[in-house]
C-alpha cells in the first residue's frame, strides 16, 4: 500500500512512522512527528500527529499540576512537519531525502 500522494489522482494515503523516519534524521526522544494525516500540495499544507501522553519526561517539571508541552517542543514539531512538507513528492523541492533543512528563526 502506498503511503504518498498519487500524482495522477492527487489522492493521499497517511504516512506512518516508518515513512516519517525515512525522511527525518531525528530519533527518540526528539522525533516529534508520529504520522502525517493529510497533505494538500496546491496550498502547501500538511497535517501531522504527535502522540503525547502524561508519561513524557518533560511533564513532571513543566507545570506539575497542569502539564503543558513546552512551546519550544511545539515549535520543533512544526519545524519537523515543515521539513516533511518541503520534501514531499509534488513539492517544489521534490522528495530529496538527502537534504537537511534547518529551522533558523521565527517571527510573530
Amino acid at each position: 500500500m502506498s503511503t504518498e500522494t498519487n500524482m495522477d489522482t492527487n489522492t493521499f494515503t497517511p504516512m506512518n512512522i516508518f515513512k516519517v523516519m525515512q525522511r527525518l534524521p531525528h530519533r527518540y526522544p526528539f522525533l516529534l512527528i508520529d504520522r502525517i494525516l493529510d497533505v494538500e500540495m496546491p496550498n502547501k499544507r500538511l497535517k501531522a500527529l504527535k502522540n503525547v501522553t502524561i508519561n513524557e519526561p518533560f511533564f513532571p517539571g513543566h507545570f506539575p499540576h497542569r502539564p503543558v508541552m513546552p512551546g519550544v517542543l511545539v515549535l520543533e514539531a512544526m519545524a519537523q512537519a515543515s521539513s516533511l512538507l518541503l520534501t514531499y513528492p509534488g513539492s517544489d523541492d521534490g522528495p530529496d531525502t538527502d537534504t537537511l533543512y534547518y529551522f533558523a528563526g521565527i517571527d510573530n
